[in-house]
């Protein structure tokens, strides 16, 4: 899976997500401060990776910043995003499986690395639901959007 990656900041936890994902089997995009010569700003690099699963030329993304909340608002900008601030393993789960989320978004500041793990594997362990009302809600989003 190609997956763009997103940071505001060089952070531990941000060069700790881009080696699981790549452990993992996937091929990262780094942007913003995880790629030399980007913006680093939080807007602009979670905006950057938001559009390559606009685009389709990345299947997922992960957007980080301090709090999450920043990097999740901008990608969410993006027309076909469904960007999902995640702090826990349950909350990954529910978000792929009920809202189709295809952008997580982590926090720098809040995140350890167990807790990384966790919510990664949950994030791509749950698939979409294929529930009437659930499949409903998500296709609201779109319509949102225009």
């Amino acid at each position: 899976m190609r997956i763009s990656v997103s940071s505001d900041m060089d952070e531990p936890l941000a060069r700790l997500l881009l080696a699981e994902l790549e452990r993992r089997g996937h091929e990262t995009v780094p942007y913003g401060a995880l790629r030399p010569g980007a913006d680093p700003q939080w807007a602009v690099c979670s905006e950057a990776a938001a559009r390559e699963v606009a685009a389709g030329t990345a299947d997922q993304a992960v957007v980080c910043c301090w709090t999450g909340t920043g990097a999740s608002i901008a990608a969410n900008k993006v027309p076909g995003v469904r960007a999902a601030l995640c702090t826990d393993a349950y909350t990954a789960d529910g978000a792929r499986r009920w809202n189709d989320a295809n952008v997580l978004a982590l926090s720098l500041r809040l995140t350890s690395e167990p807790l990384l793990k966790e919510i990664l594997d949950a994030w791509f362990a749950a698939a979409a639901s294929d529930d009437a009302e659930d499949r409903a809600n998500v296709a609201h989003l779109g319509r949102l959007e225009r």
